[in-house]
């Protein structure tokens, strides 16, 4: 599971930055002020969250395997709801969507439940222990 979390906290990492780095130069002319900070909205929670998972398995001892894998999804579908939904909610003008993409707009407080969850229960799996 160790290995599963480093690399899935690697690839998430990795695919912040190229987000980061698009937001910052490719998207900065095309992009709004408030649909710019949206999305580096979104990074910076992505980036956060993939930290957050790559801590998970430096302390993975402490946990059980099936409370380890709970907490990762939590995470995992925290940044992909949360931090997804923002940017393409940001950029959907780009699309020529900007109609097509409002369902999205309480996809994200899901997400953020979702990341919510899964630093409580890691709180309660450590306390526990």
């Amino acid at each position: 599971m160790k290995n599963k979390l480093i690399f899935s906290g690697s690839l998430l990492m990795a695919l912040a930055v190229i987000l980061g780095a698009l937001g910052a130069h490719a998207l900065k002319a095309k992009l709004s002020t408030d649909q710019l900070l949206s999305f580096e909205t979104g990074v910076r929670y992505h980036l956060i969250h993939a930290l957050g998972i790559l801590a998970l398995a430096g302390f993975s001892e402490q946990f059980g395997e099936k409370r380890l894998r709970t907490i990762a999804i939590l995470m995992v579908l925290g940044i992909l709801f949360f931090s997804g939904s923002i940017y393409l909610l940001a950029t959907r003008d780009l699309y020529g969507m900007s109609g097509e993409l409002r369902f999205l707009g309480p996809v994200t407080p899901i997400g953020g439940m979702l990341f919510i969850a899964g630093w409580i229960l890691t709180a309660l799996s450590v306390k526990r222990n």
